[in-house]
């Protein structure tokens, strides 16, 4: 749907919700009905047409605009160029990072070193690429849904690959929470799907239990991060000493 699609449609929704039909919306423009309804049908609004529409409603333009934003599908990906936007600045990283963690402007400055000028910048830079909707107050609404998942050969997956991946498996997972399992079996690609639907519930479990925890004062949590993967795969190794196929 077009930007003047939505906001027609948007339009329509808020005369229907305020039972405003169009032979009334008529009368307040001086306009036939007929034409009213031509109006609506073609999406032929000027800007000056939809703010006389916006007088009858009594809505400005910006709040139209925040329910043409509530009205898009969220997001379950980001594209290739919207990816090495985010991924070409640490900062900007961090902060798409923090967003999707739901943390407020202020925890993101008192626990990183970002000015809050700095952070500011860095949400208004994820508003622009459509990974949030900046609000009043530095508050956003993400716009990407439960599902989102960076690209799995994308900009931020390699970048994670090339400077994390280390990292993260570096240590011993025997600390309190913690757990490393490796587990390898053959099974039918309908359970392998059934499978993967369940991790990514849990790692939804993960995310909401995180949201949880907000509440609770910062000694009493620790950061934990959650890394699932499901691949059809056989160890470099033990590859090589699979029999020839007959």
């Amino acid at each position: 749907m077009s930007s003047s699609q939505a906001l027609v449609a948007a339009l329509k929704t808020e005369l229907r919700r305020n039972g405003i039909t169009y032979a009334a919306l008529a009368r307040e423009l001086g306009l036939a009905e007929s034409s009213v309804k031509r109006i609506f049908s073609k999406g032929d609004l000027s800007l000056a047409r939809i703010d006389q529409v916006l007088a009858v409603l009594k809505m400005d333009f910006a709040e139209l605009a925040r329910q043409v934003a509530m009205a898009a599908p969220a997001r379950s990906e980001l594209t290739l160029e919207q990816e090495r936007a985010v991924v070409a600045d640490p900062k900007l990283l961090l902060a798409a990072i923090c967003c999707l963690s739901q943390w407020t402007l202020e925890q993101i400055t008192q626990t990183y070193r970002l000015s809050k000028p700095q952070a500011v910048a860095c949400l208004l830079a994820l508003d622009k690429l459509g990974f949030i909707e900046l609000r009043a107050h530095n508050r956003y609404r993400l716009k990407v849904d439960k599902t989102f998942r960076w690209r799995p050969d994308g900009p931020v997956m390699r970048y994670f690959r090339t400077h994390a991946v280390g990292d993260y498996f570096s240590g011993d997972f025997g600390g309190s929470g913690e757990l490393l399992m490796l587990v390898h079996g053959h099974i039918a690609l309908p359970q392998a799907a059934l499978l993967n639907d369940r991790l990514q519930r849990l790692a939804q479990d993960f995310a909401q239990q995180h949201l949880a925890d907000q509440r609770l004062p910062d000694a009493d949590k620790r950061p934990f991060t959650l890394v699932l993967g499901l691949r059809s795969w056989l160890f470099g190794a033990f590859r090589d000493l699979l029999r020839e196929a007959k």
